[in-house]
């Protein structure tokens, strides 16, 4: 498996728009996307517009395939308006699950 994990800063009162894209993008984009698994978004103790995103793919050829996929360089544009910075994305292969 392969995924990234993403530190992203929610611009303050926005929290229920990112949700609400993410659950878009569950609905109308996962059931397309070649190898989409999951994605986990944890709201941090430290600061609650400070999160981490996980996302999950069977494979890097997959995830690859997502990333430059025009449809989702048009739903991240959305996505990244709601946030206060560029998001750091940290990519590799998962090599343990429980």
């Amino acid at each position: 498996m392969y995924g990234t994990v993403a530190d992203l800063r929610i611009k303050s009162g926005k929290e229920n728009e990112v949700l609400d894209l993410m659950r878009q993008w569950e609905k109308n984009r996962k059931p397309s996307i070649k190898g989409a698994i999951a994605t986990y978004a944890y709201k941090l103790d430290e600061d609650p517009n400070r999160w981490a995103l996980a996302v999950v793919f069977e494979d890097r050829e997959s995830y690859r395939e997502n990333a430059e996929d025009p449809g989702q360089d048009a739903w991240y544009q959305q996505f990244r308006e709601l946030l206060e910075e560029d998001p750091v994305w940290k990519d590799g292969e998962i090599v343990y699950t429980s």
